[in-house]
């Protein structure tokens, strides 16, 4: 929370809440997660809690490795999120509300947060929209300047409130990382893919190992069902003759 009486309410209490707990006036109900921030009534409501709230100005809250995030899109109608580090997810990009804590500081060459020194991609200046805030209050005495009139602003479509998923590491990535796609080259310079979308060599060696072990695998059901080895006609005859024939006796003179 950073806890500066320059703040605009709303946006206080947006960095201080704590999202995702039970809903107590829903405990019973399932999906009763408060997830949904609502800015004229500065609290935080559960999908359940929509009804009355239906008209307010609404914001989703979603999460990723325990941590709160927003959709960039929905909190830049509010304040200017301007070199905060955002990332993309679900085909929309988002931004962490608060810090996180570091196990270590940073040490190596690059761009860090101006407020709590974490790495940081070029061109990001904070890692989070509390440390540009707390940043701007702190530098500029507020945020006035940074902040917007917005008279509307619904759940963005599709969403209902519903709780979002927390995703895995590898399923969120920096925005400036997915602007750069890498393609996979052949020996002569040619894209693998015929000059689209690179495909990831990985994904090539994968496939390649499980067509060669499918083919394998063809093979050697059909050499054992096609060649079973079986015993001639006449060997059969053979044998049988050898078995059931009647013995000779040498002639009484």
């Amino acid at each position: 929370m950073v806890g500066i009486s320059s703040l605009p309410h709303w946006l206080e209490v947006l960095l201080g809440e704590k999202f995702f707990n039970p809903c107590l006036v829903h405990e019973s109900a399932k999906k009763n997660e408060k997830n949904i921030f609502c800015l004229d009534c500065c609290t935080s409501i559960c999908p359940h809690c929509l009804s009355p709230h239906r008209s307010h100005r609404l914001l989703q809250i979603r999460r990723y490795v325990y941590h709160d995030v927003i959709r960039l899109d929905d909190i830049e109608k509010l304040i200017d999120c301007a070199f905060v580090q955002s990332y993309t997810t679900n085909s929309a990009k988002v931004v962490f509300l608060n810090q996180r804590p570091q196990s270590r500081p940073f040490r190596g060459s690059g761009s860090i947060c101006s407020t709590c020194d974490r790495s940081l991609q070029d061109p990001y200046l904070f890692c989070s929209l509390a440390c540009k805030v707390h940043h701007l209050a702190r530098s500029e005495g507020g945020v006035s300047k940074y902040l917007f009139e917005c008279e509307f602003l619904p759940l963005p479509e599709g969403g209902k409130g519903e709780s979002c998923c927390e995703l895995e590491d590898g399923q969120m990535t920096p925005s400036s990382v997915l602007e750069s796609p890498i393609s996979l080259h052949t020996s002569s310079g040619s894209s693998a893919s015929g000059g689209g979308g690179g495909v990831g060599c990985r994904t090539l060696a994968c496939t390649a190992t499980t067509e060669f072990v499918k083919k394998k695998r063809t093979s050697i059901s059909v050499s054992r069902t096609t060649y079973r080895p079986t015993c001639s006609r006449a060997s059969e005859i053979s044998i049988s003759n050898r078995r059931k024939s009647i013995p000779h006796r040498s002639p009484l003179y």
